[in-house]
């Protein structure tokens, strides 16, 4: 079958994480190409993976054209909107790193220009790949936990100053957002997921340890359409290092917790009415595989399924 070749636009240290994933772990798929605004970056990947260098998507098109055959958006938050625009008119697949944009109208204008082009898109929410989440998932599809009654997650992180200084548009509003935005979405994300539409939040955010503009702590109480409550922590202002990345799921006939820096190691698993996957659950599927970017290569996975019409995408624009 087809190798399917990637185009990487952004060449940050997110960049680094897909460039990896592509080289090493996904088939059917490979890099085609990196480009970046500042093209010494893109330099840089083009020496190390092999895949030639370009300073925009219009000079990289014009010099290989049918040989992209998809795009990867790994740009600062703040571009999405006007990248995958701008993108969609070559009328190829996008994948967009999280979040898709950081206001719902620059989200909907992204969707509209897909649509108007008949371009799938994606946008990465790895984690509900991890092993411990796929299986929480499935009981949740086969009724295990009855009537939801509470979901919760803590991100417990640690982002100094000099993680903020490394790049100008770390914690700005206009191109990153704060720890809601930025580094909890994935675990927002997976709380919705689980627990289904939201009726109604109440939030606080502060900013205590660093200089940005945007918030570094942040709480908020939501209440479900179901009736469920939920509660969600997040702060890049754990001192002195990270401690957990958590996600909690309780109903009235069974609790699953899952913790680790990533929701990516069981922690409680317990159901009223036992099943033989309860036997082994730990050990099969208590962890992910040792490796960088095992959850991320089984959503690229996916995405090129989807590309091909194999199979429908778990996480589109309009999950």
């Amino acid at each position: 079958m087809t190798t399917l070749k990637f185009a990487l636009v952004g060449c940050g240290n997110i960049a680094r994480k897909h460039a990896h994933v592509l080289q090493k772990g996904v088939d059917g798929a490979a890099i085609g190409a990196f480009v970046d605004l500042d093209r010494s970056r893109a330099e840089k990947f083009s020496k190390e993976y092999g895949a030639p260098a370009f300073a925009s998507v219009p000079e990289m098109m014009q010099a290989l054209g049918d040989r992209i055959d998809a795009f990867s958006v790994l740009t600062p938050s703040g571009m999405h909107a006007a990248n995958v625009v701008e993108l969609a008119a070559y009328g190829r697949p996008i994948v967009v790193e999280k979040p898709l944009a950081l206001r719902l109208d620059d989200a909907d204008r992204m969707i509209e220009a897909c649509d108007n082009h008949g371009v799938k898109l994606f946008v990465v929410h790895q984690n509900r790949y991890n092993r411990p989440i796929l299986k929480a998932r499935e009981a949740l599809q086969q009724g295990r936990f009855g009537r939801l009654v509470l979901g919760s997650i803590r991100l417990r992180w640690t982002r100094d100053q000099a993680y903020y200084d490394s790049e100008r548009w770390r914690g700005t509003w206009e191109h990153d957002g704060g720890v809601f935005m930025n580094q909890a979405v994935h675990h927002i994300d997976m709380l919705t997921w689980f627990m289904g539409h939201v009726d109604s939040v109440r939030s606080l955010a502060a900013t205590r340890l660093v200089k940005i503009e945007c918030e570094d702590t942040g709480v908020a109480v939501i209440r479900f359409n179901s009736g469920a409550l939920g509660v969600l922590e997040a702060t890049t202002a754990t001192r002195p290092r990270d401690l957990e990345g958590s996600l909690s799921i309780l109903g009235e006939k069974g609790s699953v917790v899952i913790g680790g820096f990533f929701m990516n190691e069981l922690v409680t698993w317990s159901f009223d009415h036992k099943q033989p996957i309860d036997d082994v659950i730990f050990e099969q599927y208590g962890k992910n595989p040792a490796g960088l970017g095992y959850n991320l290569g089984e959503y690229l996975r996916d995405v090129i399924a989807a590309i091909r019409g194999e199979k429908p995408a778990v996480v589109g624009a309009d999950w």
